[in-house]
């Protein structure tokens, strides 16, 4: 008879490397140490605190009382499709075709949320062989998708950096433009960015897109956070500079501008003439997004904005409070995020951040993601999200500022 061990080693060796190489999620590891704490301030995981709007669920709920609970077109319902084109035309100020018949290819197809929509994205543009490079810190799933798809993740750091206004996060473009390789099919790129609330201006877009150009790439875009921008409606985008033949994918989801994380319903868009190649990943992978599920992200699509705007300005609020309460800490260094709704901070003196995640959890009453779960860059670093009510991020970050003090 074989020990558990040895049962282990088997099971191990006979799986698919792909598999195997899948990495276990840092985050996830401090969420279940501390999810049963009394008390506890959870801001480890990037979801907000506000429970879906009512005119969403209202709609979700009227679609399964009408009986909607079929099989639905694979690229997703028509009617969902064209709310992303009017959203998108709204948002980014150009028309978008959504093409929405079921049998028509549109740039616009509904995902099992944003992580099935990065996968497709994946899945199109790097596999066995290849690498992909991904600009970090960065939200541990890009690497995870990459190498689930047997592809390899190319990290490339940003700088962070002291300036006569604070730190701030930089993008080394000559740093990105030497880690392409032969062997090199996509760049990653968040903006604005998970963990580091780093912003890509325009003209960075555009230097990340002629690279692209010059050396044949895939760009794999995760604007998620684009509305969530604290110096204007939206951030600068790749859909401000790109022309119709951009090798571009975008990965987005319903979960944080209407907060839905838990209706897991998101969109891939891609080149329309990608369709049927798309709708055969979709048919391997998922098979469709439940029609009563896309019928509540219509309704946030078309009738959203007012929440959206108010989602941004509590985040803006809250930001503010962080900012000001652990700016005032010597001990302490971050880059006030110009997106997003994440601190990413360094605490003096305390470079095991997987260690200091569970010490802040039994002594502050606070859980935060450990940096080292973000790749090169983030280890000496914690990500807060700070999408609550600025009453609760102002207590996080008094107790964060007397566990300093002691």
């Amino acid at each position: 008879m074989i020990d558990n061990e040895q049962m282990a080693a088997r099971f191990l060796s006979a799986a698919r490397r792909e598999a195997v190489a899948a990495p276990e999620s840092g985050i996830v590891e401090v969420f279940n140490y501390g999810r049963n704490k009394q008390g506890l301030m959870p801001l480890w995981v990037g979801e907000g605190d506000l429970p879906t709007s009512d005119f969403i669920t209202k709609a979700a709920t009227n679609a399964l009382e009408g009986g909607e609970t079929f099989y639905t077109a694979q690229r997703g319902h028509p009617d969902y499709r064209e709310a992303i084109a009017r959203m998108m035309t709204r948002v980014y100020g150009s028309p978008f075709e959504a093409n929405a018949s079921a049998f028509e290819p549109g740039r616009f197809f509904a995902t099992i949320g944003g992580m099935h929509a990065l996968q497709l994205a994946v899945r199109i543009a790097a596999g066995a062989g290849d690498e992909a490079l991904v600009l970090t810190p960065a939200w541990p799933n890009f690497a995870g998708a990459l190498l689930t798809a047997g592809a390899r993740p190319v990290e490339v750091p940003l700088d962070f950096k002291r300036t006569t206004d604070g730190y701030r996060w930089a993008l080394d473009l000559d740093r990105l433009a030497r880690a392409v390789t032969p062997a090199t099919r996509a760049i990653v790129v968040n903006t604005p960015g998970n963990p580091t609330g780093w912003t890509a201006s325009r003209e960075e877009l555009q230097a990340i897109l002629d690279l692209a150009r010059t050396h044949g790439l895939w760009i794999v875009a995760d604007e998620i956070y684009g509305r969530f921008y604290y110096a204007g409606e939206r951030a600068p985008s790749f859909h401000d500079i790109m022309a119709p033949d951009d090798l571009v994918l975008f990965a987005n989801t319903m979960s944080k501008n209407w907060a839905m994380t838990g209706w897991r319903i998101g969109w891939l868009e891609a080149p329309a003439a990608l369709g049927q190649q798309i709708e055969n990943l979709i048919q391997y992978s998922t098979s469709g997004v439940p029609q009563f599920v896309q019928r509540g992200a219509i309704a946030a699509l078309d009738h959203g904005e007012d929440f959206v705007a108010f989602q941004r300005a509590r985040a803006a609020a809250s930001r503010a409070v962080l900012v000001k309460t652990l700016g005032a800490s010597r001990r302490v260094r971050f880059a006030a995020p110009e997106g997003g709704f994440y601190l990413f901070l360094s605490i003096d003196e305390q470079r095991d951040t997987r260690k200091l995640a569970f010490r802040l959890v039994d002594e502050a009453g606070v859980g935060l993601a450990p940096g080292t779960t973000f790749g090169e860059g983030g280890a000496p670093f914690m990500r807060l999200c700070f999408a609550r009510s600025p009453d609760d991020i102002g207590e996080a970050a008094r107790r964060i500022a007397a566990w300093l003090a002691t």
